[in-house]
């Protein structure tokens, strides 16, 4: 598959996360067998051979990005950097996890000697930055930064908790304020991995998952267990019942880059994953608003230059993709054949309670979390389904789809904004979601709301004892184990003035428009 954006490759990284997956399957097969198989087999070798450094299978580090509410405009191209900083920092960590099972095998104190140890010292200095750099924006840095320096080690088995902090935003750890560091002093608990009979090869990617436990039947999904239809139909006499679809293609023009110039402008691989992108086709992480204003776009309107991008669907059959070898691909662990969507459904849709009103140009919106799997599920909102079964949604495991169906994505948007800002210092508090009977709180008015529901044509994996054969995927952050519940979806509004007045006049008139 082509591409039109430039190469980036990295030898270290290359190098390291390559020596994790020999050690996966060489010389290392063993640690990873034994972090992997059941608690409760007999084997005794297999007792005396599962040390507790071999237990951690990822890394959870405190969010600083998302505890940052008052980040003076000045002072946020300095603090992204440095949010970026501490991402590549996990990056390195992780691959360092990854590459060292044997010595962690025979080393209870390996992973918090040598990993999470520098890589709370290396945060220290990064989080010491940020501070200055709002100080120097002319704001007040947030007291206590460095509470958010320590890491520690987790299983692959169950999401995080955001490292004991409650999500407030003021950053306390309201269970024990001791960092986010918990008793058993980084080494993992119980096992960590996926426990439960997964012998697990590691699929070309040193291990770094899905694992068998990641996949559910869809047919093992309740009915309507999970509410997808906030916004499709009105409450009322005051709802807004319209809709308003955006033809923008599926990527026809093989436009991929690692960039998110939502959360990191400026850095190259800020995502550490490769993204599909419709619609805008000058997005990459230096594009100024001009540049996204004058670019070309995918979409049959051509006043909609709005850029909608996704973590790409990769199967996982070892197939040599361009990224193969990159920073964003398989450098860090993100492999395989990467799946197109064969439908790309972008559709505005209205308010339950109300008239929506004109998103402002250059809006900005993530809607889910792509650091989910570590930082608790408080923000997790993608959903995977299949064709012929979309009562049946499931935000936490990929679906197995019966034949003649197929993988389906779903991504329902925040819609409602805060009036005055098309961005803010976390990428979420200028935008929400609607209450429970519909509205928008908080002062916050109702606008369009953007749903996209993507389809593929996967090939059904096979899981037999434990373990899963040819898996799919999204790309992820390296550290977390491309979990279903890390899947993602971002926007930003590039519509003209008269486009985006037809998508509010077709909403608030109840007319169904493309």
């Amino acid at each position: 598959m082509g591409r039109n954006t430039r190469k980036r490759r990295s030898p270290l990284a290359t190098k390291v996360v390559a020596g994790a997956a020999a050690l996966a399957v060489g010389g290392g097969g063993l640690v990873w067998a034994n972090f992997y198989a059941s608690a409760h087999e007999s084997d005794s070798s297999h007792h005396r051979t599962r040390s507790a450094g071999a237990q951690v299978a990822t890394i959870q580090c405190p969010d600083v990005g998302q505890k940052l509410r008052n980040v003076p405009r000045g002072a946020r191209s300095g603090v992204d950097k440095e949010l970026a900083r501490l991402d590549e920092q996990i990056t390195e960590a992780y691959a360092r996890l990854a590459s060292t099972r044997q010595a962690q095998s025979g080393d209870s104190a390996y992973v918090q000697n040598a990993i999470l140890g520098p890589l709370k010292s290396k945060r220290t200095a990064a989080l010491d930055r940020i501070g200055i750099n709002i100080r120097r924006g002319g704001g007040d840095a947030p007291g206590g930064l460095d509470r958010f320096a320590e890491c520690r080690g987790m299983g692959a088995d169950q999401p995080g908790n955001g490292n004991g902090d409650n999500g407030d935003g003021n950053g306390q750890d309201d269970q024990n304020d001791n960092g986010g560091q918990d008793q058993d002093n980084g080494q993992g608990q119980d096992g960590g991995g996926q426990d439960d009979g997964q012998n697990q090869g590691d699929n070309g990617n040193g291990a770094a998952g899905p694992f068998a436990d990641d996949f559910v039947d869809i047919n093992d999904v309740q009915p309507n267990s999970r509410d997808l239809e906030n916004g499709l139909a009105a409450n009322g006499d005051g709802g807004s019942t319209g809709s308003f679809t955006a033809a923008c293609g599926v990527n026809e023009n093989n436009l991929f880059n690692s960039d998110n110039l939502i959360v990191a402008p400026g850095v190259d691989n800020g995502a550490h994953h490769t993204h599909d992108y419709v619609g805008n086709q000058n997005n990459n992480a230096f594009s100024s608003d001009d540049d996204l204003a004058g670019a070309d776009t995918s979409c049959q309107n051509q006043g909609d230059k709005s850029t909608y991008y996704w973590p790409v669907l990769r199967l996982q059959d070892g197939t040599q993709e361009f990224d193969a070898n990159d920073l964003g691909g398989g450098a860090e662990g993100n492999v395989g054949k990467i799946l197109k969507a064969t439908e790309a459904e972008i559709k505005f849709v209205g308010n339950q309670q109300s008239d929506v009103v004109a998103m402002p140009k250059f809006l900005r919106i993530i809607t889910g979390d792509a650091k989910a799997f570590t930082n608790g599920v408080a923000n997790a909102n993608s959903s995977f389904s299949c064709t012929g079964f979309e009562d049946r949604q499931v935000t936490d495991k990929y679906v197995l789809c019966p034949e003649g169906s197929q993988v389906v994505r779903t991504s329902n948007f925040q819609s409602c904004w805060d009036g005055q800002n098309i961005d803010s210092a976390n990428h979420r508090d200028h935008v929400a979601f609607v209450q429970q009977d519909g509205s928008c709180a908080n002062g916050f008015q109702a606008i369009p709301q953007l749903q996209v529901r993507l389809v593929y044509d996967v090939p059904a994996p096979t899981v037999e004892n434990g373990q899963v054969q040819n898996p799919y995927a999204v790309d992820g952050f390296p550290e977390q184990l491309h979990k279903p519940i890390t899947d993602h979806n971002d926007f930003i509004n590039v519509m003209d003035e008269n486009l985006m007045n037809e998508v509010v006049d077709c909403i608030n008139g109840g007319e169904d428009c493309q």
